[in-house]
């Protein structure tokens, strides 16, 4: 396996992403010397919403348990509609709990990180032959079941990840919800769509994992039932 700083001299051996770092990284590291965060040993988390068309960059340093908002960016493209992928050509985009298995230099999309979809509980509860894949976070606005972010930010994105792959975290979680799952919001987002009636057992069921985290600023650790359903601790 390759180490950290091997991975990031590889990751700077392509044009983009020395692009990415001659525009990103000196305010990347300032921003996070402002934030009190150790940028040579934090961590990274990302959260997506589907209804707000956001995604949400949070980090922390290695020895803090509480993540913090750093960056708020704008999907500027959509397709499907609220509810999970459940099959290759559904055009929708995955729900439920993710991590970064690729970083792509050479995306046709600028600069992409990559998804490990079908997680364990897409392989059980999505089409067993052809549940789809290629699901990426990338640059651009056109999309097929992603989250794009345009050029610009996807370079500084790919910079808050690439440097804490740099610093040590082997695992960068992803979780993609339907929308902001408070109480109160699931029940006005199912009185508007009464016809995704078929979802609400599985958006109760990952809306367990948003609670725990809004809760106390804390990742969970996610596990899987054989049925597919979610286990959080």
């Amino acid at each position: 396996m390759a180490t950290s700083s091997s991975f990031k001299t590889h990751q700077l051996s392509f044009s983009r992403v020395i692009d990415a770092y001659s525009s990103h990284e000196n305010e990347v590291q300032a921003y996070l010397n402002s934030c009190k965060i150790d940028n040579s040993e934090f961590e990274v988390y990302l959260r997506c919403f589907k209804y707000e068309e956001i995604l949400e960059l949070w980090a922390k340093s290695k020895s803090d348990k509480i993540y913090q908002l750093l960056k708020t960016y704008d999907l500027c493209g959509f397709s499907g509609v609220l509810g999970p992928k459940r099959a290759q050509g559904d055009y929708q985009i995955p729900e439920g709990f993710y991590h970064i298995d690729r970083f792509n230099p050479k995306s046709a999309f600028h600069l992409s990180l990559g998804l490990n979809y079908p997680n364990t509980s897409d392989k059980i509860l999505s089409n067993k032959q052809k549940p789809g894949g290629d699901i990426f976070i990338h640059g651009g606005c056109q999309t097929i079941g992603c989250m794009p972010v345009s050029d610009e930010w996807i370079e500084e994105l790919y910079v808050y990840c690439v440097e804490a792959r740099n610093s040590g975290q082997e695992n960068i979680p992803v979780h993609v919800f339907p929308f902001k799952m408070d109480f109160e919001n699931t029940l006005t987002i199912q009185g508007f769509y009464p016809e995704l009636e078929s979802e609400f057992a599985f958006w109760d069921d990952i809306r367990s994992g948003y609670t725990l985290f809004e809760m106390n600023r804390i990742l969970p650790k996610v596990q899987f039932n054989t049925d597919g359903s979610h286990i959080f601790k």
